[in-house]
């Protein structure tokens, strides 16, 4: 059997494009062209405006048919109550308009076969040459990022990589020309991590505290160079390690702005490592004095120094001389309830030593002159 040939004849009016002829010189080549596309643009505007109404209006046909029929074989159901005639005659205005909608669905079908037919005579052209018949977006996925580490864990990350980069850190942190760091950093990418920047920042409190300022602007620098690199691949989405030679090479290159902000974040950080060390001095100092608090405590628990503070000046005076004759005065002027309330603070402080054997207000004294001091503060209350 003999294939059937193909039909060439639907290619044989096409409008590829509105530019493709040639015009005549004294005609405007750019304006006919322009005022084809124009028109072209119309038509296809017009066709599908009425493709458009035609639908709307086939739809609405059909939706009040599909109703009126519906109402038809309810009409009993829901005239139950009503007389014969009335029945009749609703049934006869439903009828009627039923035929009319069936007259008006032939009526729009035999549009659609002239519509249909007209699109078929339009010539095809740039923008309806061909047609999607399908179409997919695919969207790539990053794969998932890992559950953020705990606390031990990040404590436990950085005390790895600080024994096993200590010593890159430092000579990194020593570098004062952006080749230089650029390089060290691209020969060492392990160094471009978070627990290199929190390496880098505590150096640069350690140093300030340690009165260091010079080093510690210096450190303070790279540690900014460090932490802008992990920010430009967080903007990015990107590996820190693939941002090194893009941020040396905009920051050599910079401008007033960017170069403006990079020394303004500097001085921010190296405010708040002054802050930090400050902080941290005075802990150390509060901590020293707690210590030597401590130590100094007395057998009640009480600290000398501050006892000796809260005593009545004639009291003072007395432990100052060590004027044992004098302090027993002192005591028996006072009142009892005084007398015995102080005596009480300074044994408990070891301001002064029942039964010592030297003749000071801190050791133990004569048993005749204890006697004396304790005339008016009983044993049970001061032991």
């Amino acid at each position: 059997m003999m294939a059937r040939p193909l039909d060439y004849s639907r290619w044989d009016h096409i409008e590829v494009s509105d530019d493709e002829d040639e015009t005549h010189p004294n005609v405007d080549t750019q304006s006919l062209f322009r005022w084809r596309h124009q028109a072209r643009v119309e038509r296809m505007e017009e066709q599908k405006k009425e493709r458009q109404d035609f639908e709307r209006g086939s739809l609405d046909n059909k939706k009040k048919l599909e109703e009126t029929r519906k109402k038809l074989e309810d009409l009993s159901a829901c005239a139950e109550a009503e007389t014969k005639e009335q029945v009749e005659a609703q049934v006869l205005k439903l009828q009627m308009e039923m035929s009319e909608l069936k007259k008006q669905e032939k009526e729009w079908k035999q549009k659609e076969e002239e519509l249909t037919k007209k699109e078929k005579l339009t010539p095809w052209n740039v923008d309806t040459l061909s047609k999607d018949k399908w179409e997919k977006t695919v969207i790539n996925k990053k794969p998932a990022k890992k559950a953020e580490a705990t606390e031990e864990e990040k404590e436990e990350m950085q005390r790895t990589f600080v024994e096993k980069n200590e010593k890159l850190c430092k000579k990194f942190g020593m570098f004062k020309k952006y080749d230089d760091s650029m390089q060290f950093l691209t020969d060492h990418p392990e160094l471009v991590c978070d627990e290199c920047a929190n390496y880098l920042a505590i150096w640069c409190i350690n140093l300030q505290v340690e009165e260091k300022t010079a080093l510690m602007d210096q450190v303070a620098h790279q540690t900014i160079i460090m932490q802008y690199i992990l920010e430009l691949a967080k903007s990015l989405d990107a590996d820190p390690r693939a941002c090194v030679k893009p941020f040396f090479s905009r920051i050599k290159t910079a401008d007033k702005q960017y170069t403006d902000a990079f020394n303004d974040e500097l001085d921010s950080f190296k405010t708040r490592v002054r802050g930090r060390a400050e902080a941290r001095i005075e802990r150390a100092m509060k901590e020293a004095e707690e210590e030597e608090r401590q130590k100094r405590l007395g057998p009640g628990g009480l600290d000398p120094v501050e006892v000796f503070e809260s005593l009545p000046q004639v009291l003072k005076d007395c432990f100052e001389k060590q004027d044992i004759p004098m302090l027993q005065k002192a005591i028996t002027e006072l009142p009892e309830e005084d007398a015995r309330y102080h005596m009480k603070r300074c044994v408990d402080s070891g301001l002064w030593v029942p039964n010592a054997n030297d003749n000071k207000p801190t050791e133990e004294k004569p048993a005749e002159e204890e006697e004396e001091v304790y005339e008016k503060v009983p044993d049970d209350d001061v032991d």
